[in-house]
C-alpha cells in the first residue's frame, strides 16, 4: 500500500528529529502513519516505539521484559536491548537511522503498542533528548534496584563476562580513573558507583517528558509483588491487566561469594545522601537499602 504522504523541505523537521511527513491530503490527518509502513517486512500499529524500559541495568529488567511479551496488547523487540539511543555514531548525521530501529519489531496485529527495553537509556546522558526528538510521548519505565546491591551485581555480571579482574573493592577504588577517559566520564563498563546516582538520571528525563510519561517501580516490587507491580505498570501504559503474572527470574547470576562487609559499608557512605534524595524525590521509603 502506497501512503498518501509526501516528504516536506528540511524547514519543516519535527519533534522526532528528521524530515516531516506532510499529507496530501490534509483531511488525513497523522493518524494516517501508523500503516505507512505496510510495505516493508514489518508492520507497526504506530507511527513510532510506544514505551521503553530504560532501567536500571540488573535492576530486574530481564524479567520485566518478559512479564510484558506474555501481554497480547504489547508488541516488543525481537531482542531485548536493541541499544538505539545510546549509540553515538546513529546519531551523528542530520537524521537518524529510524528504519532501522523499527526493523526490530514484527508483526501487524491491531492495537498493540510497540515497546523495547535497554536498561543503559537511563544512564546514557544523550538518550533522553533522542528519545524525545523521536517521540515526544514517550511512556517511560524505570525499575530502580538499591545502588548497593546493584553496584555488585553490576560487577558480578562483568567478572563472569571476563570484562572485570579486578576485586570488586579494587573496582571501586579504580572507578573514577578507569571511567576518566570515556567520553563524559561514562563507562559502559566500569560504571559500578556512577549508575547507581538515580536521582540525576530521573532528573534528566524528567528535563525532556513529564511526571505523567515516566513511571517509577522498586525492583523488589516486581519481584516479590509482581502481580501489583505488573498491574501498575499495565494501568501506566493504558492496556488491560496481564493475566499471566506467574514468577519469572530472568539473569539471577550466582554469586561466588557474598558482598564484603567492607564493601558495603563504604558503599552505604557513598549513596546514604543519595538514597534520602530519592526517598524525597519519589515519596518512597528507602531505608531497607542501608541495612543488611
Amino acid at each position: 500500500m502506497l501512503c498518501a504522504w509526501e516528504r516536506a523541505g528540511p524547514s519543516t523537521a519535527d519533534v522526532h528529529g528528521g524530515d516531516r511527513w506532510a499529507p496530501k491530503d490534509p483531511g488525513i490527518g497523522f493518524h494516517c502513519l501508523r500503516f505507512c509502513l505496510s510495505s516493508m517486512s514489518h508492520v507497526s500499529t504506530s507511527s513510532c516505539v510506544d514505551f521503553l524500559i530504560c532501567g536500571t541495568q540488573k535492576g530486574g529488567t530481564t524479567a520485566l521484559d518478559a512479564y510484558l511479551r506474555r501481554h497480547h496488547e504489547l508488541q516488543l523487540a525481537v531482542t531485548k536491548e536493541v541499544h538505539y539511543f545510546d549509540k553515538d555514531d546513529l546519531f551523528a548525521g542530520s537524521q537518524s537511522d529510524h528504519a532501522w530501529y523499527h526493523s526490530h519489531f514484527q508483526g501487524n496485529s491491531s492495537g498493540t503498542l510497540w515497546g523495547e527495553s535497554t536498561p543503559i537509556y537511563m544512564y546514557w546522558k544523550a538518550a533522553a533528548e533522542r528519545i524525545y526528538r523521536y517521540n515526544s510521548s514517550m511512556k517511560i519505565i524505570l525499575l530502580l534496584r538499591n545502588p548497593i546491591d546493584r553496584a555488585y551485581s553490576h560487577w558480578n555480571m562483568e567478572r563472569r563476562r571476563g570484562a572485570e579482574n579486578l576485586s570488586f573493592y579494587d573496582a571501586l577504588m579504580s572507578e573514577g580513573s578507569r571511567c576518566a577517559g570515556s567520553d563524559g566520564k561514562q563507562h559502559r563498563v566500569y560504571s559500578y558507583v556512577d549508575r547507581g546516582f538515580y536521582t540525576k538520571q530521573i532528573a534528566r528525563l524528567r528535563s525532556f517528558f513529564p511526571n505523567s510519561s515516566i513511571h517509577v517501580a522498586k525492583s523488589e516490587c516486581l519481584l516479590h509483588q509482581p502481580e501489583e507491580c505488573l498491574n501498575s505498570i499495565c494501568s501506566f501504559l493504558g492496556v488491560s491487566r496481564l493475566e499471566d503474572t506467574s514468577p519469572i527470574r530472568a539473569h539471577s547470576l550466582e554469586y561466588s561469594q557474598p558482598m564484603q562487609a567492607r564493601d558495603r559499608i563504604y558503599l552505604r557512605s557513598v549513596f546514604a545522601e543519595e538514597i534520602h534524595s530519592l526517598e524525597q524525590l519519589l515519596n518512597w521509603d528507602c531505608k531497607p537499602w542501608l541495612k543488611g
